[in-house]
């Protein structure tokens, strides 16, 4: 006897499905499930349709509805969330792990373009590309040879081993750099496995010639970069922030690169974004993204592809490789 597929459906912001999912993803994905059919191609579910009451597994992404008490009523039959995305802290809420619901995260696949961008925006901040940049583009002045600041020889402390986070270790121990890192949840022996020396936070602010953040933006961790600890990163340092904005107090951050004693690289801040005029806009020694260290364009079939390869793996019964359990949720990101 033949059983029926599983029922899938999609909760996601509707421009997000076609750039994620491919065809052949989707003609993958409609070989396990019984995609809930739309205008064209598969449907895009809200909160409230009727049809979730079928749905086994649910695909999720950008601005997918919140999962809490009310909407979990709707899906009596929901056996797993898909996420193909980073963070499940916006619509995953506890009471889908205390039905017995799987979670998984694409944030593997988010992890290596941020990577990237870190090891690309650490490589120009040694160089102290951005200041010289904007003093070349103002004057056309070239910097003189004693001016010219090089990588080689220089500390960078890392803030979070994250899967983020060790991904950038990695990077920075192959370009040859001295690499610090600080995570109350990574021991001795784990950093040392890494290729990186394992301190406190204030200690490496000191050593440190780059600081670059890779923690999630909790409670705790508010403002974890405050006015004391960068008075410790010495002069010339640079901050690297890809993580979350509210790790670093912007004001002061401000108050120090306004005096040019450090350099500056935000792909978050806080707030986000910040408002047209804000200083740190204004300095010479700052560059500031809008959050783009992530996937982007075409990057975002890693997401598609990530899910699913995970749904593969739930219809056959095989563990997820992305699998979230309630344990995880006060350290993501």
């Amino acid at each position: 006897m033949t059983l029926p597929r599983p029922v899938g459906a999609f909760s996601m912001r509707p421009d997000v499905l076609p750039a994620a999912f491919t065809p052949d993803l989707i003609a993958r994905l409609d070989e396990r499930l019984a995609l809930v059919p739309g205008a064209g191609g598969p449907a895009v579910l809200g909160p409230h349709d009727e049809r979730l009451a079928e749905v086994t597994v649910l695909i999720t992404s950008w601005e997918a509805f919140r999962l809490d008490a009310s909407a979990l009523d709707r899906m009596p039959r929901l056996r797993a969330v898909i996420h193909a995305a980073g963070s499940i802290r916006h619509h995953v809420t506890e009471q889908v792990w205390q039905r017995g619901i799987l979670v998984s995260s694409a944030a593997d696949a988010n992890a290596d373009p941020v990577a990237d961008f870190t090891a690309a925006a650490i490589a120009l901040g040694l160089k102290r590309v951005i200041p010289m940049a904007r003093r070349y583009a103002d004057t056309g002045q070239v910097p003189a040879f004693g001016e010219r600041v090089g990588a080689d020889g220089r500390t960078v402390g890392v803030v979070g081993a994250s899967r983020i986070g060790r991904r950038v270790i990695r990077r920075l121990v192959a370009a040859g750099h001295t690499v610090l890192v600080s995570d109350p949840f990574l021991d001795k022996a784990d950093a040392v496995e890494l290729g990186a020396q394992l301190t406190d936070l204030d200690d490496m602010c000191r050593r440190s010639d780059v600081l670059t953040i890779h923690a999630p933006a909790l409670p705790e961790t508010r403002h974890l970069i405050n006015a004391d600890r960068l008075k410790l990163l010495r002069d010339g340092a640079l901050l690297v922030n890809t993580a979350r904005g509210a790790l670093v107090d912007t004001d002061a951050l401000v108050d120090e690169c306004r005096t040019g004693r450090l350099d500056a690289v935000l792909d978050v801040t806080d707030p986000e974004p910040l408002p047209v005029g804000h200083p740190l806009f204004e300095l010479p020694n700052v560059l500031i993204t809008p959050h783009l260290g992530g996937v982007q364009g075409s990057e975002v079939r890693r997401f598609g592809a990530y899910a699913t390869a995970e749904v593969e793996r739930f219809t056959s019964g095989q563990p997820l490789l992305g699998e979230v359990r309630l344990a995880d949720l006060p350290r993501l990101a």
